[in-house]
């Protein structure tokens, strides 16, 4: 549910059939008529799928895309009201349901197709080819910063130029003149030379009729009146004054609450049960032997928490109880050896001969790295509340992938889809997790056996030893010096490759590079996790630099501009972070200066790290982040995401680390998983680049520099090297 590629995105076009090669006999065509019974409430017309109007002259723009805390439903409205020139005032959002007329083909086409342009006549096939796609894989995703510039680009920006048009058209036909003569703005529409004018809503019923043009113009930047400002949240507000709903405020009539219990052991089932003393605790209706899990219902979760603690399990043997980190760490070692001993490394990047350029250089540098397996913890725990009557089902929950839910839960018990009713709710963070299908399926399980609603809350210590991990990685690298100090070899190998595939590569000129990768064994659950494989290769690929500039006795920030001399991106962002860092400047004893620069997802992001190694445990004083993500949509917004990000990759670069002894994971809650808390988060400045690139992403990019940025810092102010991180261990110690 969380992980989809190019490949398997033309693979669903196959089984769809074939709608890629012969999409011209499957058009989109004008469906806002058949969804308006689903989506119009009375006094709304559906002017085309992603856009309603009311007789108030409200826009509202229906978002196929959850909130998780990153603004994506504001920006994407903002992105379709600017194309649609509407009032913002009277601008609303409605997420789309989890229904498939709502499938995201927009992000697909976009995240498939990229920049190719087609002749309008192909398409309305096209868009009716990725829709069945799309439905066909269930494609509702959140995640991977693909909102803004695959649906927002591709999607919204088209639907509300396409709803402006056929308004446009609408009051052309009644006021009989040509359409070029009518200009709109705020919402209203206006015919200068009679000085006729109306309101959108005047002609939304009208403009419903006209079928949508399928490539209408687009607005360049210099004519953006919103794009680009830091209009007002949605979401905001809600959450200040405690009025947002998260799927842990539902509460239903006659709800009943559930606490569960996983394998200590990935892959272990229930080999015996004694729950005699749980049924007899006050407020238990029942426990639950699912094979795989254990639930308690109760009246209330305190209580079905109480009894599940009183509930005695045995688990199956699954071969791993021996398992520990150490065995796990020997494993990758052991099979990187492996692979390059018989010459059968997986091919990832080959140019030129880095093997025979190594072996002449004048100066070899190597290095090993390690992060290890990292938790979400995101700040709401996994819930969700089901309720199953007259073979229907309604869940109500927070996810990535609402769609893909509905299914997998239709899917999984036999159900129509059109049985199967999610009402996605705002997350408290998800960062991948909440893309996963285990605890929607958990929940409609224990429904199933219990009258009424039920409300299924998983404790932080069952969050964080049942997730879906950042894998544990290990790297290493070897460069070879020219005279000049410049790297003329790159040989880069490492464990586990997952998404983006291009996450490995680097932006730096070096003439030869091989980078490969061996298959090993993850023994624990894996997920996406924010900025998926750039966090890891951002650390390594961004700390061995810093080895080589040192090598070269070079400054590491004017190292790095040499080697991105060709990539006037690149330059823009080292330049624009030195400036705002003071990057030379005298710093007292025991403090430094760490630089790092990574492209994810389609945005540069530049960072400078201040760290005070002076005391017992190092503290991160400031950081600065110069970000290009090609045109900020809500520079508000955008800034907020990189600062998230960096506070989210500060955490697991300080003190993230999820370890496993005897098979299981060892962590439980933030007292041995701590994150940065406000006494030690750093101030932060984020500089924002529109150099009129293709739209890059906001949630995943300001992640990965920071761990790299940091380890620097503490090598500049203390003259130690961090190869594994986290840089502070249990003991509070380097």
């Amino acid at each position: 549910m969380g992980k989809w590629t190019r490949r398997g995105f033309i693979a669903a076009g196959v089984t769809a059939g074939g709608v890629l090669a012969i999409g011209v006999a499957i058009r989109e065509g004008h469906r806002a008529p058949k969804l308006a019974g689903m989506m119009a409430n009375e006094g709304e017309t559906l002017v085309n799928v992603w856009v309603k109007l009311d007789q108030d002259n409200l826009v509202t723009a229906i978002i196929p895309h959850s909130d998780m805390g990153q603004g994506v439903h504001t920006a994407l409205a903002q992105m379709l009201a600017e194309e649609m020139d509407a009032d913002w005032d009277k601008v609303s959002f409605e997420q789309a349901p989890a229904h498939e007329a709502y499938a995201n083909y927009p992000l697909g086409a976009a995240y498939l197709m990229g920049d190719v342009k087609v002749p309008g006549f192909v398409q309305d096939s096209l868009n009716g080819g990725f829709l069945r796609i799309a439905q066909s894989m269930s494609l509702q995703i959140t995640g991977g910063s693909t909102a803004v510039r695959f649906t927002g680009e591709a999607g919204m920006r088209v639907a509300g130029a396409a709803a402006r048009e056929m308004l446009v058209k609408a009051a052309a036909r009644d006021w009989d003149v040509a359409p070029t003569e009518i200009r709109t703005e705020k919402s209203h529409l206006y015919h200068d030379a009679s000085g006729r004018s109306a309101r959108y809503a005047d002609f939304a019923v009208a403009a419903s009729e006209i079928s949508p043009p399928t490539q209408p113009k687009l607005k360049t930047s210099s004519d953006y009146k919103l794009i680009g400002t830091s209009v007002r949240r949605f979401d905001i507000p809600s959450k200040v004054d405690g009025t947002a709903v998260f799927a842990m405020d539902i509460d239903l009539p006659d709800m009943s609450y559930a606490a569960v219990q996983g394998p200590p052991v990935f892959g272990a089932t229930i080999a015996s049960l004694d729950d005699t003393e749980a049924r007899a605790m006050p407020g238990v209706q029942t426990v639950l032997n699912e094979g795989d899990f254990v639930a308690v219902v109760a009246d209330s979760y305190w209580r079905a928490e109480r009894a599940m603690s009183a509930v005695s399990v045995k688990w199956t043997a699954t071969g791993r109880e021996a398992l520990s980190q150490e065995a796990i760490y020997a494993q990758f070692r052991a099979d990187m050896a492996a692979a390059v001993a018989s010459g059968k490394e997986k091919k990832d990047v080959k140019i030129g001969d880095a093997r025979k350029a190594h072996a002449s250089a004048k100066t070899k540098i190597e290095a090993e790295y390690t992060v290890p397996y990292l938790a979400h913890a995101a700040m709401e725990p996994i819930n969700a509340v089901a309720q199953v009557k007259d073979g229907k089902v309604d869940l109500w929950i927070g996810h990535q992938n609402p769609l893909a839910a509905r299914d997998e839960i239709a899917g999984a018990f036999g159900y129509k889809t059109h049985d199967v009713e999610v009402h996605n709710c705002l997350m408290g963070g998800g960062f991948g997790r909440k893309s996963e299908a285990d605890y929607p399926l958990m929940a409609v399980r224990i429904a199933r056996q219990v009258a009424g609603p039920v409300k299924m809350i998983w404790s932080r210590e069952q969050d964080m030893r049942q997730d879906h991990y950042r894998p544990a990685t290990t790297a290493k690298v070897m460069a070879g010096l020219g005279d000049d100090g410049k790297p003329v070899s790159w040989d880069y190998q490492f464990v586990h490759k997952h998404d983006p595939a291009e996450a490995s590569q680097i932006p730096y000129a070096i003439p030869n590079q091989f980078v490969h990768f061996a298959a090993t064994d993850n023994p624990i659950r894996f997920g996406p996790w924010r900025s998926v494989d750039h966090t890891q290769h951002g650390f390594f690929v961004e700390s061995f630099i810093d080895e080589l500039a040192h090598a070269a006795g070079e400054d590491p920030l004017a190292y790095r501009r040499r080697l991105v001399s060709d990539k006037p991106r690149h330059l823009a962002a080292l330049d624009a972070v030195a400036k705002a860092s003071g990057w030379g400047r005298e710093l007292p004893p025991g403090r430094g200066l760490g630089v790092a620069l990574t492209e994810s997802f389609g945005t540069i992001v530049a960072q400078v790290v201040d760290i005070d190694a002076s005391g017992p445990k190092p503290r991160v004083v400031e950081v600065w982040a110069a970000a290009d993500p090609g045109q900020v949509i809500n520079p508000d917004g955008f800034i907020a995401q990189i600062e998230g990000g960096i506070i989210y990759g500060l955490s697991a670069a300080l003190y993230g680390n999820i370890t496993v002894e005897q098979g299981a994971v060892v962590q439980s809650n933030f007292h041995d998983y701590p994150v940065v808390r406000i006494d030690d988060a750093p101030k932060i400045n984020v500089t924002v680049i529109n150099s009129g690139a293709p739209l890059g992403g906001g949630g995943e990019p300001g992640t990965p520099p920071i761990a790299p940025a940091v380890a620097n810092a503490l090598f500049a102010a203390s003259g130690k090297r961090i190869r594994t991180l986290p840089i502070i261990g249990e003991d509070g110690a380097v």
